[in-house]
């Protein structure tokens, strides 16, 4: 009801019941009758100042709705009330062993956060006197940044704050910084540093391995490389693959950002896991494929980084004269296969160079390969990316993690081409074969133990007289630990 509807019959009443007043009353009842009057007038005039006043806040109120009509632009029809607006959905946090999330409510956008330190032992038998032996170092220590903005765009970068991965010096290397683009789900398109897509356990997570160091013949892939890369997987995720343009590296040589030469390598690799998904399928864990690289190099850089044994010991260079030109390639068919707590895992590679010393020249084909197997003895599932103890290590509770055992046998084989006038045959030996076993034991999903015995057997170089190297003039009897921290 508005206000006028029972303002002014209150104002009639009341007039009413002044003029009944008689004649003949009193002046100062006459008086007070007056002044009554005249502030009825001024009530009056508040109330209709304030009715007016009122209309005008329901004609305000009413205009957002008439400004804005309905889809059928029907101003007459009445219009349905705005719903407020919903709040903004809460952005997740996720800290847990497996590293530190920050996501959108939808997951859509996302930044991650992972650690990983490795703290190595190294103890020797049979002492050959080199400069690094029975130590202790920091293998890796590394923050590894990875994200992802829109479900389509995402980067990793990945500095190295330890010396023992390069073995050269303890300042800082960027290892990976990359932009993927994912264009479809079967195609994204990675541009940066990254690894090369050669070696089946090359490409594996270096928390994860079976021993403490990739084997012989990863040492003929190069470790990372500059380049735009396309990969994905295909046909219900039967067949991946990984096809890419790079700049160019040597054998177990990390490139730098820049290029030397004109040239580029072409690699590429092609994995198969025909099986997947039939889980009643014994092969539903086998995976094979082929990998390899072509390119041109141009007598820049060198030829490779050194080939380096299980403990890290350097036993063939080339000689620092010679340099890279014409045609060099790779190629390696591998295979791995899981089921339940066992794995195996084998790679063949072979590493061609054209190499140059003076007004030598020749194409050298270095060889290698390896075959490993594990076995979780706790029964968790084995993988290629690992696994999860069912239980983390509590001395109260009586659960000790989970525990493996692994063996391998590895070989690398040199051209023997490349003695003397390439490699010094008193500094280089021509053929190295190491035999571990090891055991791992994951505290947790972060924590880990790991042991490794391995022994490396060596093959004196052709024309080999006096030994400069004491490394390859005995065998290698290596004790490995390691500590680890990895999320």
């Amino acid at each position: 009801m508005k206000p006028s509807s029972f303002i002014h019959p209150a104002l009639l009443a009341l007039m009413a019941f002044v003029g009944a007043f008689p004649a003949s009353s009193r002046a100062d009842e006459a008086y007070e009758i007056k002044e009554l009057r005249a502030e009825i007038r001024a009530l009056e005039q508040k109330l209709n100042a304030l009715e007016a006043k009122l209309a005008q806040r329901d004609q305000t109120a009413a205009a957002p709705a008439q400004a804005a009509p309905g889809p059928a632009e029907a101003p007459n029809v009445a219009q349905a009330p705005v719903p407020p607006p919903r709040p903004a959905e809460t952005p997740r946090i996720t800290i847990d062993d497996t590293g530190f999330t920050f996501a959108s409510a939808d997951n859509g956008t996302f930044i991650k956060l992972h650690g990983l330190v490795q703290l190595d032992g190294r103890l020797f038998a049979d002492d050959p006197g080199i400069a690094n032996n029975d130590t202790l170092v920091i293998r890796r220590a590394r923050l590894i940044f990875e994200g992802g903005f829109d479900r389509i765009f995402s980067f990793l970068i990945l500095p190295e704050f330890g010396g023992g991965a390069t073995g050269t010096s303890n300042a800082p290397v960027i290892y990976d910084a990359n932009l993927g683009i994912a264009v479809t789900p079967e195609l994204k398109i990675v541009a940066g540093k990254f690894k090369s897509p050669i070696g089946l356990e090359m490409l594996q997570n270096d928390a994860v391995l079976l021993f403490n160091e990739r084997s012989l013949a990863t040492g003929l892939v190069p470790i990372r490389d500059v380049g735009i890369m396309a990969t994905g997987s295909l046909l219900g995720n039967t067949v991946s693959y990984a096809a890419g343009v790079l700049n160019g590296a040597a054998d177990s040589a990390y490139t730098n950002n820049t290029d030397g030469d004109n040239n580029k390598d072409f690699a590429a690799r092609l994995f198969f896991t025909p099986f997947v998904g039939h889980g009643a399928s014994p092969l539903a864990n086998l995976g094979f494929g082929i990998a390899g690289s072509y390119g041109l190099q141009n007598r820049t850089g060198s030829l490779a980084g050194g080939y380096k044994t299980d403990g890290q010991q350097v036993f063939f260079t080339y000689r620092s004269t010679v340099v890279p030109e014409g045609e060099d390639y790779r190629i390696s068919p591998q295979a791995n296969y899981f089921s339940g707590p066992f794995s195996a895992q084998a790679e063949y590679t072979v590493s061609a160079v054209t190499a140059l010393a003076g007004a030598s020249k020749a194409e050298l084909r270095n060889t290698g390969w390896q075959g490993a197997i594990g076995y979780v003895l706790t029964g968790e599932n084995a993988s290629y990316n690992g696994y999860t103890p069912k239980h983390n290590f509590s001395w109260q509770d009586g659960t000790w993690g989970a525990w493996e055992l692994g063996a391998r046998i590895a070989q690398l084989k040199i051209d023997t081409n490349a003695f003397p006038v390439f490699a010094d045959p008193g500094a280089s030996a021509s053929e190295a074969t190491s035999y571990g076993l090891s055991v791992n034991w994951f505290l947790s999903k972060a924590i880990r133990v790991s042991f490794d015995l391995v022994q490396t057997e060596f093959e004196r170089a052709p024309g080999s007289k006096t030994t400069i190297n004491p490394l390859v003039g005995q065998d290698e009897k290596a004790f490995l630990t390691r500590f680890q921290v990895g999320f």
